[in-house]
């Protein structure tokens, strides 16, 4: 499988970026990350946005690609992807789809799921992925890059 077979099979539709798009994208993670310890947000909202930091990460790798994920699954396609943009290990998109789940169940059917714990890894995990896809799109995509 690849993005080229994602793209065949609707999951993802060919998408032109810019510097400019990769830098906003960036910096609603940095914007996220930052955000997400402020005081007294609850463990569901800090790893909520946690979570869309590391999502806006993964979406920058897959429009420094040429693509963007199609509306269905949206999520789960543009964290799948990691697999084919930064060749992200197996356990790290197993973590961030855990994640995403346990996000949807606190953005839409119960409060107070999330622990501590897991809200302190996923700003982990987000924290790594955003370092991840700098180095990335450093190595692979440097005409992406503002200056």
């Amino acid at each position: 499988m690849s993005l080229t077979d994602w793209a065949r099979n609707g999951w993802i539709v060919e998408h032109r970026t810019s510097p400019q798009e990769i830098a906003d994208l960036l910096g609603v993670a940095d914007r996220d990350l930052r955000d997400c310890v402020s005081p007294g947000l609850s463990e569901d909202c800090q790893l909520a946005i946690a979570y869309n930091a590391a999502l806006q990460c993964a979406a920058a790798a897959l429009a420094a690609c040429g693509y963007r994920a199609a509306r269905e699954a949206h999520h789960h396609r543009t964290i799948q992807s990691l697999t084919y943009t930064i060749q992200a290990e197996p356990h790290l998109i197993r973590q961030l789809n855990a994640f995403r789940k346990k996000r949807n169940i606190g953005d839409y059917e119960r409060a107070g799921l999330v622990s501590e714990t897991e809200a302190r890894e996923m700003l982990v995990l987000a924290r790594k992925l955003r370092q991840h896809v700098a180095d990335w799109l450093r190595q692979n995509h440097t005409h992406l890059l503002s200056e």
